[in-house]
């Protein structure tokens, strides 16, 4: 599915691949949102700075070291580049503000295609965890039964056990003698 506005048409499975999970959030970096907004990632990251008042940390942060190399050791090819600083990591309300201090068509639009994709996921997210809760519970309810079936053979066994062991009584009343 994609979006087609102000001439703009971007695969979702493009922006899809640009969303990473960091610090358990899913993010889109700076230089992909750039590469989106056809802007340079310098641009991007200038407008941010003289903004940052909107971009409080649950909306951007900046990678450590060790997130940045790791991001980096997942890519086979070199195409990161050599950037002098940490790449910014936008969570879905940084890049629905980016949209604010990008104002141009392009990124309104491009904003707009991301939103979209965002809450797919969250949607996916939550039917997969409607599905595993209800699978748990089914799974309850089967170890229930197992353990009822067993306790209903292990009655059954006993009472065959006890019918097994009950003597032979002197019958008692009057004896019918042909």
């Amino acid at each position: 599915m994609t979006i087609e506005n102000a001439g703009i048409l971007i695969p979702d499975e493009r922006i899809m691949d640009k969303i990473y999970l960091i610090r358990g959030q899913k993010v889109m970096l700076d230089r992909d949102l750039a590469e989106l907004y056809s802007v340079e990632t310098k641009r991007l990251k200038e407008a941010v700075k003289r903004n940052l008042f909107r971009f409080p940390e649950d909306f951007m942060f900046e990678l450590t070291d060790d997130e940045y190399s790791n991001l980096r050791s997942q890519f086979a090819t070199s195409s990161w580049g050599g950037s002098r600083y940490a790449p910014m990591a936008f969570t879905e309300y940084g890049v629905l503000m980016l949209s604010s201090v990008l104002n141009s068509k392009k990124a309104i639009s491009v904003n707009i295609q991301i939103m979209r994709i965002f809450t797919r996921i969250r949607q996916m997210l939550t039917d997969t965890l409607s599905l595993k809760i209800e699978i748990e519970e089914i799974k309850k309810k089967l170890q229930n039964q197992d353990k009822n079936i067993e306790l209903v053979f292990n009655y059954l066994d006993e009472l065959i056990t006890k019918r097994e062991e009950v003597k032979s009584r002197k019958p008692i009343g009057y004896k019918n003698r042909n």
